[in-house]
């Protein structure tokens, strides 16, 4: 049997290592398409990706939560990770972050394995849901995914979602290799500070996950965001996002345009507003899998 080999740990010199980070400061968190029968919708997805391309967004992340990630087989996101990759001229021109992560650690593996030798960008590795590992178990599990992947990682500490919070210990700890280079939904004001005290690296970022409360976070130091309203109105989220980041004031045009964006996708469950306001543009999100959407 072959033994895991130790999480390596890149020089910073990209030249010599090859190890191109992830550099956008604004991506976003694409849903997934399915079908009326909830079948997986690959082109959908894809269309929906391209035509933020077309809009001027540079990074997106595909199979994350918001992609409703913990409904999907094995079987599908290898299926969508194929499916994305066959796109040559998103991959050529885009940042493709690939949300991975599973309640079986197995087939976490699986994927990152897949991941390894296509052109993807990153992924945002998560945590299984339900069981709620003990940090040590949690520390295995994201070595072995990050060295089988060898992809930039993004951590993403999810505890309303999972049950699970990764402890700021162990993000300081995964942040000791140059794959890890951020961390999504960190935690509160004092977590995020004592993160930045204990994590001695410039180029390791804090991303919000979604635009609720996102000015507060902003003061704090959360400075990348994983957008969800970024879907509905990519141009106008960026462009806010990016004078909180230099201390620019909103026009007052611009603060009613935002709020009302904010209105329409934060107003019940976002995920199910999105996708109505994506399929009106006739690009076919489809449905959410049920009980999402009932």
């Amino acid at each position: 049997m072959n033994k895991q080999k130790p999480l390596s740990t890149p020089s910073r010199d990209k030249s010599t290592k090859g190890i191109i980070m992830l550099r956008e400061a604004f991506h976003v968190a694409v849903p997934t398409a399915f079908y009326q029968d909830e079948s997986l919708n690959i082109q959908g997805t894809i269309e929906h990706v391209k035509d933020l391309y077309q809009q001027g967004v540079k990074s997106v992340l595909v199979s994350g939560t918001t992609g409703e990630q913990h409904s999907l087989t094995l079987k599908e996101k290898i299926e969508l990770v194929n499916g994305i990759v066959s796109e040559t001229e998103l991959m050529n021109h885009m940042e493709i972050i690939f949300g991975v992560s599973s309640i079986r650690q197995k087939e976490a593996e699986e994927l990152a394995k897949t991941i390894q030798n296509t052109p993807i960008s990153g992924i945002m590795l998560g945590y299984p849901p339900y069981v709620v590992p003990t940090q040590e178990e949690a520390l295995v599990y994201s070595e072995k995914v990050i060295n089988l992947s060898q992809k930039p990682v993004i951590l993403y500490n999810n505890p309303k979602r999972t049950g699970f919070d990764l402890s700021a210990q162990s993000i300081t700890h995964l942040s000791k290799t140059e794959f890890v280079m951020g961390v999504k939904d960190a935690g509160g004001e004092e977590k995020v500070k004592q993160l930045k005290s204990d994590i001695k690296r410039e180029d390791f970022y804090f991303y919000a996950g979604g635009e609720e409360d996102l000015e507060e976070k902003v003061s704090y130091g959360i400075n990348r965001l994983s957008s969800i309203a970024g879907n509905a109105a990519p141009v106008e989220i960026s462009q806010w996002f990016h004078k909180m980041l230099t201390n620019q004031n909103m026009t007052e045009q611009e603060s009613v345009k935002i709020e009302t964006i904010m209105g329409q996708v934060y107003q019940g469950n976002p995920i199910v507003n999105v996708k109505d306001m994506v399929n009106q543009k006739g690009i076919p999100l489809g449905i959410c899998r049920s009980p999402i959407g009932n």
